[in-house]
């Protein structure tokens, strides 16, 4: 039969720890399973180095596992000690800050990618997960569609080396393939594609993690709250009701008694249109007000409001992010926004409990 490391992580669900009811997947011991044709690879880690239950454990494990597969595999399990789930996954990252959308099409990338620029302006360190596996646009928008970021071996690991332009540090998906061929891979093989990107990324120090996760509600999304200590999330919407209806759905997901990652505000993007030989005009398109009304509503903070002006399409094709040139009216958009979104954190650091990586458990 076929072995991928599901197939490992299914078997091992069935072995508890010594004297509890808790199975070591859901107690996130095992880890970095690798399986190559007949052999496979395992770390089981302990909460300590001279834990008692570490040889039955391995034991156990590797009984539970020629049970259902038969003796023929090379198994290889590695004892660890210290139990990461009590170890920051990024410890030099101060905040990690998801930028999410209810529905496609309303400016998301451009959004995150504006956002960790301006911010990166004010002299903070900044970094950039481009989490939409299956659209990866980063790449395009800093104008790195044919980098590639270098491994690098850090004290016995290998590390990924991110990418850095702008004064922003950057990992996308897009970076690993063809930009021309369509990633077909079934949810399990995305989620664990991009904790590599999070946790081989050779990150350092960073004020503020962003991360531009794909629109709606989906795996993604719980593997980066499962992952990461969310500090805040961003919704970005446009001022129409049919985007704001998914706003709706996006704002419930991150405040679900299961997540609970505080929402930092809405921002509308689209939210007029402002032709270049008429700077002083508008024209609401799409509306007016809806995401500033909306977050009245819903009593969240409202950040701002990005208008339809030709540069930012054409910076983002073009690999030159309009936060960039901040004397401009786009840039001091971007500028104000950041300053919106680093106020709002700091507001929720001052208040609320640093938020824990979710662990949901399946019966």
């Amino acid at each position: 039969m076929a072995v991928i490391p599901k197939t490992i992580t299914d078997i091992l669900r069935n072995v508890n720890f010594p004297g509890t009811n808790d199975n070591i997947v859901d107690l996130e011991m095992v880890q970095e399973i690798r399986t190559a044709g007949s052999r496979i690879t395992f770390t089981l880690v302990f909460g300590r180095d001279d834990d008692p239950n570490i040889q039955a454990l391995s034991e156990a494990c590797a009984t539970a596992i020629e049970n259902v597969l038969g003796a023929e595999y090379d198994l290889l399990i590695t004892p660890k000690g210290m139990h990461r789930m009590k170890a920051p996954v990024l410890p030099g990252v101060k905040n990690i800050i998801a930028v999410a959308s209810g529905k496609g099409g309303v400016g998301k990338s451009t959004v995150a990618t504006n956002l960790a620029v301006a911010m990166a302006k004010t002299g903070a360190k900044v970094g950039l997960i481009d989490a939409d596996i299956f659209g990866p646009s980063i790449p395009k928008m800093f104008g790195e569609e044919d980098s590639q970021p270098f491994m690098e071996s850090i004290d016995g690991r290998e590390m990924i080396i991110p990418i850095e332009k702008y004064g922003v540090k950057m990992l996308s998906i897009g970076f690993f393939g063809n930009k021309d061929n369509a990633l077909i891979w079934r949810g399990p093989v995305a989620s664990n594609a991009l904790k590599q990107l999070i946790i081989q990324g050779q990150w350092g120090e960073l004020d503020y993690l962003l991360i531009d996760l794909p629109p709606g509600t989906s795996d993604i999304h719980l593997t980066i709250v499962q992952t990461l200590p969310v500090t805040g999330s961003v919704i970005v919407t446009t001022p129409q009701d049919v985007a704001l209806a998914d706003v709706i759905k996006g704002v419930s997901m991150f405040r679900s008694k299961s997540i609970e990652v505080p929402v930092l505000g809405i921002v509308e993007n689209m939210s007029w249109f402002t032709p270049e030989e008429l700077p002083d005009n508008k024209y609401y398109i799409f509306g007016k007000d809806g995401g500033k009304d909306l977050a009245r509503t819903m009593n969240i903070p409202f950040l701002g409001q990005i208008p339809i002006i030709m540069s930012i399409r054409e910076g983002g094709d073009l690999g030159i992010p309009v936060a960039w040139n901040e004397e401009t009216a786009t840039g001091m958009a971007f500028r104000e926004l950041a300053a919106n979104v680093v106020e709002q954190l700091d507001l929720r650091n001052a208040n609320l409990r640093p938020t824990e990586r979710v662990r949901i458990k399946k019966s």
